[in-house]
């Protein structure tokens, strides 16, 4: 941090007016008060306050929730500190006349904690000030102080401005995706289904939904458009409509078909730096067969028995490339079989040494509890166990069971 002081031999005026004899009184003054500011605004030394300043000393130039008194004064500038690190401190004139000293100086300081809810922006900020100390009998007395603060606040002013449209943009996002999602879940005989949706602060892509389709059949999709905030919403809620619309209008028993089909339209709507993945089955009640495919989604969990294993299917995520087909897959789900549908914000959570909660875990996690009807509810509790307090979830979390239930004897 530079220091810089410039005392003047001379009690210099403003610009244009002469200059004047100083009296030694004044010159000790002066040095006082140099010292008093370079000691305590430019190196943090608040012991010097006790020094230089009377006991009845007065802070004439207060913020609120501030007080006057000596000991105010040394908490005032603490809290200064703590808010703001000076790197550069010049007292760049002084003028004294009589028992008052003027002095002008410029300060260069970097924001490190947040001020009116705007986090630090590291940037460093420079302003000018004025300060007038009262001196009597060798102590500072009395301080006034004037800083031209438009600088630091117009950079508040601009952050606050960004915050403002962040805080639009994810209401926006999070309005979108919700409008997205479906609003009942379907009831049918013999069979439990139980979303489980929890979106992160700084909105992502995830999805699930339902389609009704014909002779009973029933549509089952989770997904994740890539990135965030309005962008990852609309691409999503893009991609529900296009999943609803083909499924509907092909009314097929050919998951890989629907996924082709929505893919063909998503590569020519959506910017070419995004993709959706996309797990997409079809459930025959009837029959309890389920037939698959996949858009390049995190792998679903078969539970029987005990025993855990994958929904495996290739393809390519939807939105990347024209042409593509898609792997289909079909497993018969008997009396106590458990299917988790999931996203990737289950197993890329962190705990606070940085382990992720990760696909081993989450397959024993299932392997161990897959027979119970709240299979998701038992996830969570992992996951906020794993995690620990104080989590900020780092991305949109998607559960999904579906569960043969066990006929009745």
């Amino acid at each position: 941090m530079g220091v810089v002081a410039n005392p003047l031999e001379k009690n210099a005026g403003w610009p244009g007016e002469e200059e004047a004899p100083v009296s030694p009184e004044a010159e000790e003054n002066k040095a006082i008060v140099r010292r008093f500011l370079e000691e305590t605004m430019a190196k943090g030394n608040l012991d010097v306050i006790d020094e230089l300043a009377a006991p009845d000393f007065v802070d004439r130039t207060l913020l609120p929730g501030q007080g006057p008194t000596r000991e105010d004064f040394k908490r005032s500038v603490a809290e200064i500190r703590d808010v703001y690190s000076i790197t550069s401190f010049i007292i760049e004139e002084q003028i004294a006349e009589g028992d008052t000293i003027v002095t002008k100086y410029r300060q260069s300081s970097v924001q490190r904690r947040e001020v009116i809810g705007v986090p630090p922006t590291g940037e460093e900020i420079t302003g000018e000030g004025i300060y007038i100390h009262r001196i009597s009998g060798g102590k500072i007395t009395e301080e006034w102080g004037i800083f031209d603060a438009l600088p630091a606040m117009e950079g508040l002013a601009q952050e606050i401005r960004e915050r403002e449209r962040i805080e639009q943009d994810l209401k926006v996002a999070r309005t979108i995706q919700q409008a997205s999602l479906p609003k009942k879940v379907p009831q049918l005989e013999g069979w439990q289904i139980n979303p489980y949706y929890q979106p992160a602060r700084e909105v992502g892509g995830d999805f699930y939904d339902f389609h009704f389709l014909s002779e009973g059949r029933l549509g089952l999709v989770t997904g994740d458009a890539t990135g965030k905030g309005v962008p990852a919403a609309l691409v999503m809620s893009t991609t529900c409509g296009m999943l609803q619309a083909v499924s509907q209008t092909l009314d097929s028993t050919s998951p890989g078909e629907v996924l082709s089909r929505v893919n063909e339209t998503l590569v020519a709507r959506i910017p070419q730096n995004m993709f959706v993945t996309c797990f997409y089955a079809v459930l025959d009640p009837s029959s309890a067969s389920l037939s698959f495919a996949n858009a390049g989604h995190d792998l679903p969990y078969l539970w029987h028995g005990g025993c855990c294993e994958e929904l495996r299917a290739r393809g390519m995520p939807l939105g990347l490339m024209p042409g593509m087909s898609y792997e289909e897959g079909e497993v018969a789900l008997r009396e106590g079989h458990n299917v988790l549908f999931y996203s990737d914000g289950l197993v890329e959570a962190h705990d606070p040494k940085g382990e992720m909660f990760g696909f081993p875990r989450l397959r024993a996690r299932v392997a161990e509890h897959g027979e119970e009807r709240s299979l998701g509810g038992l996830l969570l509790e992992e996951l906020y166990s794993f995690v620990g307090e104080g989590w900020e979830q780092e991305d949109d979390i998607t559960l999904l069971t579906l569960k043969r239930s066990a006929s009745r004897s």
